[in-house]
């Protein structure tokens, strides 16, 4: 068979219908209930959650203020997988009755908990549950929030979502989230450079800017 010219238009899919699949997803998660971090009932299910601020911290005032009558900003979005997705080895039964998503939203109130600066009552949530193939839309969607809401937490800050590295592995530095809310007693072993939180906060007023709502 001869060779055949390389014309890159030929490699190219479009599909305006999966667009729409995905403001469809991002309309529902923005009608979906605004619960307590963590919700109070244990649920089963995997999807895309956020993370919203409403506490009086000036560092973070005005995330309070934006979500002062509606929850449009959150600070940290997230999605939650059963083990085994990333290599495809979890059926959609185990997806629909996995409680990861639950579980994921307790742990990022404990790490907030473990904090000496944050309160887990000064946090809100919200979350999407997918079942069955709509579980091959977690990371589609989630990459799509944190496009369009470009939450502090993902975007300016890393390291909130992080998990213990574990023994051995501790000569890294401590992240940003860690520098500014230091207590997780992983993060305090972490003994390599960690960024000066002048230089943190910097960039966090310089990210509040570029966000709706006047400033606080």
């Amino acid at each position: 068979m001869p060779r055949r010219p390389f014309n890159r238009q030929e490699h190219i899919y479009r599909n305006d219908a999966f667009a729409e699949l995905v403001k469809d997803g991002i309309r529902f998660f923005n009608g979906t209930p605004v619960l307590s971090l963590p919700p109070e009932e244990r649920f089963a299910g995997t999807g895309v959650y956020a993370i919203y601020y409403t506490g009086k911290s000036k560092l973070y005032a005005k995330y309070a203020e934006l979500n002062r009558l509606s929850y449009g900003y959150p600070i940290y979005v997230g999605k939650a997988v059963p083990k085994g997705w990333r290599q495809a080895r979890t059926s959609h039964i185990e997806t629909d009755q996995s409680t990861e998503l639950h579980h994921r939203l307790r742990e990022h109130s404990k790490s907030i908990g473990h904090s000496s600066n944050l309160k887990p009552t000064d946090f809100m949530c919200r979350f999407v549950i997918f079942e069955g193939d709509g579980s091959d839309m977690i990371s589609t969607v989630e990459a799509a929030l944190i496009k369009i809401t470009r939450p502090l937490w993902n975007v300016a800050v890393d390291g909130f979502g992080n998990h213990d590295p574990g023994s051995g592995r501790y000569e890294q530095a401590r992240s940003d989230w860690d520098v500014l809310h230091p207590g997780r007693p992983w993060a305090q072993k972490c003994k390599g450079v960690s960024a000066k939180p002048a230089d943190i906060t910097t960039r966090i007023s310089a990210h509040l800017d570029t966000l709706g709502g006047t400033t606080v």
